[in-house]
């Protein structure tokens, strides 16, 4: 990390990913000036800690932003569109989280694990996008055997968490448990099935072609980070009765042979990765080991034995923290330490 200390700005500071971007500020230490937490004229007033100290935050405004180098985006696409443009027009740099900017021509999107190197196209709009996290955990564990064998195809099944949806959805889940035990009715307001020891494969908006949009982020996304349009992608996206942590079943053609044992051996390497492989002793990813975690961890590593050049793994990790918050901040790391 650089000697530079900009002044940063969290924008979304109330909300759970907004929190988490203040957690992973202050854990892995970021060479901050000052931290300045911005939210709506209804969160405004409210007081969140920030090492040692309270900081009140102020309502977001289009004139928030006159002194700070680095806002971090979370709270929604809709406050993005408007306000990111307002805050990079003041010099600042955003680093967004919502899917707004994701697939404009003109703004990096970026998961440092793989293409930091993209970030050094922020001056043209002043905007970093931050992937989807179902997107951002699939990556990280799919570059390295790419860069090594070339994959040619994905089909990807995501095992998603209710936290992917907000606060009101873990609250819905909550209550919804707590009447499923009691033997109540469910009350739905978030999802238009009870999702209490339930799966729904729908996460979005269903698009013409039958996907939903969650599904072609997924593979739009995909191909703008790792820069290879060539790589076929099909996604079933599925809300899970979990609070914390996305799971996926990854099934890879690659273009030339790799073996499990050298994808294991590749990924034990990969930063930002974790294999957790070891089945005769039930040793696997689960959703309750990710949570907390920024690693993504990888596992179920098997040869896909109804293809020449198949492989199968189980990657599993935190949302809130991989999935958004700690991606937002890396991405600021690398854009402290070569960019400003």
């Amino acid at each position: 990390m650089s000697d530079k200390k900009p002044n940063v700005a969290v924008v979304g500071a109330t909300g759970a990913v907004g929190n988490q971007m203040i957690a992973c500020l202050e854990e892995r230490n970021f060479p901050l000036k000052s931290l300045r937490l911005m939210a709506s004229s209804r969160s405004a007033g409210r007081r969140l800690p920030f090492r040692g100290e309270q900081i009140t935050v102020e309502e977001l405004t289009e004139d928030s932003f006159g002194d700070v180098d680095i806002a971090l985006f979370s709270a929604g696409g809709g406050t993005s569109q408007r306000f990111a443009p307002a805050a990079a027009r003041s010099g600042c740099v955003v680093v967004d989280n919502s899917s707004a900017w994701r697939m404009d021509p003109d703004v990096p999107l970026v998961v440092p694990e793989v293409n930091p190197h993209a970030i050094a196209g922020y001056t043209t709009k002043g905007i970093i996008a931050n992937p989807n996290c179902s997107t951002i955990q699939m990556v990280v564990a799919l570059n390295p055997i790419h860069q090594k064998a070339g994959i040619r195809r994905i089909v990807v099944s995501t095992y998603q968490a209710v936290s992917g949806t907000g606060m009101r959805a873990i609250e819905e889940l909550t209550r919804q448990t707590k009447a499923v035990m009691e033997k109540k009715a469910c009350p739905r307001e978030v999802y238009p099935h009870q999702i209490a020891f339930n799966c729904l494969p729908h996460i979005d908006v269903f698009l013409d072609n039958g996907y939903t949009r969650e599904e072609m982020k997924m593979v739009n996304e995909t191909h703008k980070i790792m820069e290879d349009d060539a790589i076929a992608v099909t996604a079933t996206t599925v809300r899970v009765p979990v609070f914390y942590g996305h799971s996926e079943s990854i099934n890879i053609e690659t273009r030339t042979h790799i073996g499990a044992d050298e994808v294991r051996s590749l990924l034990e390497k990969a930063p930002g990765v974790a294999v957790v492989d070891d089945p005769q002793e039930n040793r696997y990813p689960l959703a309750l080991d990710a949570e907390g975690q920024d690693l993504t961890l990888v596992g179920r590593i098997r040869q896909d034995e109804s293809i020449a050049n198949g492989i199968n793994m189980w990657v599993v990790a935190d949302n809130i923290r991989k999935g958004a918050a700690t991606n937002t901040v890396q991405i600021a790391e690398v854009l402290v330490e070569k960019y400003l």
